[in-house]
C-alpha cells in the first residue's frame, strides 16, 4: 500500500467510498455525515494538497485522510499547548472492505509522519461524541482527550465533539 496526494481523477472512486462509509455508519446508528460533508469539500482538499488517500497497487482506495491547518473548532477546547503549530485531522475514513484490519492505525501512523514533515508538534482532530469506534481508534493509538467540547448546530440537529491530540515530538 502507498500513501499519496489525492487528485481530481480520484473524486468519483473517493465518493463511492465515502457513499459506502455513510451507509455502513448510518445502519450502526452513527448518523453524522450525509451528502454533502464530507463529500462536497474533496474538491477544496485536492486543490490545496490536504487530502491524502492510502491505496492498493492496484489504485484501489482503502482510506483517506485530510490534514488541515486550522478547524472551526480549535477555540472550544483546551488544548495541551494551544499556542504550538498543529495540524487537524479531518475526513478520515477507511473503505468498509478493510475495516478491522488495522487500516485505521495504519493511517494514523502515516499522519503523524506528515504532520512532523511539516514541522508541527501536535495532531489534533474532533469526534461526534456518538462515534465511540472512532474514539476508541484515536484512544488505541497514545491520542489525549482534552476538556472541553465544540457544539455545532446545524437546522434539524447538533452535534457534540470531543477534542483529542497526541504529540508528535516528544
Amino acid at each position: 500500500m502507498n500513501l499519496r496526494l489525492a487528485n481530481l481523477n480520484d473524486l468519483s472512486k473517493l465518493k463511492v467510498m465515502y457513499k459506502e462509509i455513510i451507509d455502513n455508519m448510518n445502519k450502526n446508528n452513527i448518523e453524522i455525515w450525509d451528502d454533502i460533508y464530507p463529500c462536497e469539500f474533496f474538491i477544496d482538499d485536492i486543490e490545496k494538497n490536504h487530502l491524502y488517500l492510502l491505496v492498493e497497487d492496484n489504485e484501489v482506495i482503502v482510506g483517506a485522510f485530510t490534514l488541515c491547518e486550522s478547524n472551526s473548532g480549535e477555540n472550544y477546547v483546551k488544548w495541551d499547548n494551544k499556542d504550538e503549530k498543529a495540524l487537524y485531522i479531518e475526513r478520515f475514513g477507511i473503505n468498509i472492505d478493510y475495516l478491522r484490519k488495522g487500516i485505521g492505525s495504519l493511517l494514523i501512523k502515516y499522519a503523524i509522519e506528515r504532520t512532523k514533515e511539516k514541522g508541527c508538534n501536535y495532531l489534533r482532530l474532533f469526534v461526534v461524541d456518538i462515534n465511540k469506534p472512532a474514539i476508541n481508534l484515536y484512544l488505541k493509538n497514545g491520542f489525549n482527550k482534552v476538556n472541553g467540547i465544540y457544539e455545532e448546530r446545524f437546522d434539524d440537529f447538533e452535534l457534540i465533539q470531543y477534542g483529542f491530540e497526541i504529540k508528535v515530538w516528544s
